[in-house]
């Protein structure tokens, strides 16, 4: 079967994961790694070839957290905004990076570089407000220093650490 250059890296996942329906989790995961989301696409060929309808992977994609049907940024920012967070002023972070990227929770940046989501707890309570950037913690945040972190992922080569 002569596959689409668009699926090579699709077929590749899929034939890692052994070709399995119980691994869907799994090979989904690989696929939110490779393209920061999981795309219409892909998801209807991953159900040609693992014999499992469209539903079922949408059902399982919309159920986990991690999973996201719209494109994500390279820099994947998550802000806390349970209790201890909101209440050290976790809307000022939020209100920093609007500013600073011109974007609210749930968007991403017309450059695919940056997306921001609020989420309910980030389980660094000691460190309130706090965000993860792409697993990064960086806590006891204000606007200042939120807007500051941003404009050093802005100059960062992919080579390099903030």
């Amino acid at each position: 079967m002569a596959l689409t250059r668009n699926f090579e890296k699709v077929e590749e996942i899929i034939q890692r994961h052994g070709r399995k329906k119980e691994n869907l989790v799994k090979i989904l995961l690989d696929v939110q790694k490779e393209y920061r989301h999981i795309p219409k696409d892909v998801v209807n060929y991953i159900g040609v070839a693992l014999g499992v309808p469209p539903a079922k992977i949408y059902g399982v994609a919309t159920f986990y957290a991690q999973f996201s049907l719209k494109p994500k940024g390279k820099y994947t920012i998550l802000v806390c905004d349970g209790t201890a967070c909101h209440m050290e002023g976790s809307m000022s972070v939020l209100k920093a990076l609007e500013e600073e990227l011109g974007i609210k929770p749930g968007e991403v940046t017309q450059d695919l570089k940056f997306s921001v989501d609020k989420v309910g707890c980030l389980g660094a309570c000691a460190l309130a407000p706090a965000m993860v950037i792409n697993g990064e913690v960086y806590g006891n945040l204000n606007a200042e220093k939120t807007k500051e972190i941003i404009r050093k992922y802005k100059e960062r080569k992919d080579d390099e650490n903030v």
